[in-house]
């Protein structure tokens, strides 16, 4: 064997092995973060209930039960994941249908964007890219609820997908407050908030999406006019 081949090959099984440690640490820390959401929506619920409850208003026990079962669901699919990834040593990529996940994520969001006053608007699309159906929801959530809370009542939210070649760009516009120019190198630093960010977050959203993002291979892009909006996009292979 070439010793040359050999150094080659020991520099790709590194590369691959971060890539999976990459691809580990950041679904674990999507637990934490993406299940926070779930999470208020049962206490808010159970909260609105301790004080009154008649029978118009037994509908709430729904969203709870709604968010409930979606918490459970995510675990055993990021636990499945965590099984496959060390059993294999390889990331779990696969053909995901785009429309039902954005169907999915339009359900999820469009009540708390009617109770805001925001306008959201899905667009259907019939692509499927190679990606991992867990990881890249919670992406598309991540994006989705930030572009939620930088805009204001009567600003609009639209996703949708754009197919150049063999890449699809899946995109997240609103026209929000938009990013300052000199915050731009800020934007995926854990712990790292904007100031023009209406957000009481920890700052970890964005640093999450862009490791995620980086296990699978997908690429991040960030368009934004300030005081007027911003566009994330996620890119990734045409299955």
């Amino acid at each position: 064997m070439n010793p040359a081949d050999s150094s080659s090959d020991c520099k790709g099984g590194a590369y691959d092995r971060t890539r999976i440690i990459e691809f580990q640490s950041a679904l674990l820390a999507m637990a934490s973060h993406d299940l926070r959401q779930p999470l208020q929506v049962i206490l808010g619920t159970h909260r609105w209930l301790a004080r009154r409850l008649t029978g118009e208003e037994r509908q709430y026990l729904t969203y709870g039960d709604r968010a409930a079962a979606e918490i459970v669901d995510k675990l055993d699919r990021i636990t499945e994941a965590l099984r496959v990834c060390e059993t294999t040593g390889s990331l779990p990529l696969a053909s995901v249908e785009l429309n039902s996940m954005l169907q999915d994520i339009e359900r999820e969001f469009c009540e708390p964007a009617l109770h805001k006053g925001v306008v959201l608007r899905i667009v259907p699309t019939s692509v499927r890219i190679m990606s991992h159906a867990t990881l890249l929801g919670s992406i598309i959530r991540n994006l989705v609820r930030n572009a939620m809370n930088a805009t204001s009542r009567d600003g609009h939210v639209l996703v949708g997908c754009r197919r150049r070649g063999t890449l699809c760009r899946i995109e997240v516009w609103d026209t929000g407050c938009g990013i300052p120019p000199d915050s731009f190198s800020k934007l995926f630093v854990a712990f790292q908030r904007l100031e023009s960010s209406p957000s009481n977050g920890l700052g970890l959203g964005l640093y999450i999406v862009k490791r995620a993002a980086d296990a699978l291979g997908h690429r991040i892009d960030v368009q934004s006019c300030f005081g007027r909006g911003s566009c994330f996009s996620i890119s990734a292979q045409v299955a």
